[in-house]
């Protein structure tokens, strides 16, 4: 009986190390490669009657697309080339379907501005891409915000410095879910319009973008490998205007649902 047990007590010693060896990693597992110091989220917007979500790898926007808008920003639109800035992507602020969100009012400014716009998202990309190609590269569209402290854009322009300032700040690229095209087709035309506290302030039409969808891919394109997960704001209409705390912004385009902050 005695013998029996130290064999088994034996085998059961061998079995527990071979386990062991296969859980715990050995020194050169353990060295595997680098890992980040810390987590950085991932920015994703939500895609209308999916579980799965966008992900974002830049915002892109092009400046002074609709003409009234070029000419009351001081711009002559039949000799301005297509020019574009960027966002950073931890700018999204997410806006649900139905919801009234809070906007909080950003730092620095005393002249905060509304631009209702277009967005498109991108599920592929490429370099020097044929502008009649490129909504094949379009996963969908969604309503945007393009939120700009036009006081710091405008003291920036006048010291012919950059105005990322402007521009670039914590939830200054406003933005809807994402419709799939296989759902909403390509927006190409269709009224589109920005309300406060029940007064309309912008109020245009798609048809009058000076550069389409396709054209503003094809020449962000010729710039930049163009990659899944960038989105595109298209440029917003004539009328831009100061927003305080209190107000209620109600944004419309024809084939979207509504999308409405208020700033807090």
């Amino acid at each position: 009986m005695g013998k029996t047990s130290r064999r088994d007590l034996i085998a059961a010693a061998a079995g527990a190390a071979a386990a062991a060896a296969l859980v715990e990693p050995g020194p050169a597992a353990a060295q595997a490669g680098p890992k980040p110091i810390f987590p950085v989220p991932a920015t994703t917007i939500p895609i209308v009657g999916e579980t799965d979500v966008f992900q974002v790898r830049r915002i892109y926007c092009i400046g002074r697309n609709y003409a009234a808008h070029a000419i009351e920003r001081g711009s002559d639109p039949t000799r301005e080339s297509p020019f574009f800035f960027q966002k950073p992507t931890d700018a999204i602020q997410n806006v649900g379907i139905g919801e009234v969100a809070d906007h909080p009012y950003p730092l620095l400014t005393k002249n905060y501005h509304h631009e209702v716009e277009l967005v498109a998202a991108l599920k592929s990309g490429g370099s020097n891409i044929a502008p009649e190609q490129a909504l094949n590269h379009v996963y969908g569209y969604a309503l945007g915000l393009d939120m700009t402290r036009r006081d710091l854009q405008n003291s920036m322009s006048a010291e012919k410095k950059p105005w990322e300032i402007g521009k670039s700040f914590d939830h200054a690229a406003v933005i809807g879910p994402i419709h799939p095209v296989s759902k909403v087709g390509h927006l190409s035309k269709g009224a589109i319009s920005l309300a406060i506290n029940g007064t309309v302030r912008q109020n245009s039409d798609l048809d009058k973008m000076i550069w389409s969808v396709a054209e503003q891919i094809a020449k962000l394109s010729e710039a930049f490998e163009l990659k899944a997960g960038d989105i595109i704001y298209s440029g917003t209409p004539e009328n831009v205007g100061p927003v305080v705390t209190g107000d209620v912004l109600l944004c419309k385009l024809d084939g979207l649902p509504d999308m409405s902050i208020k700033i807090v």
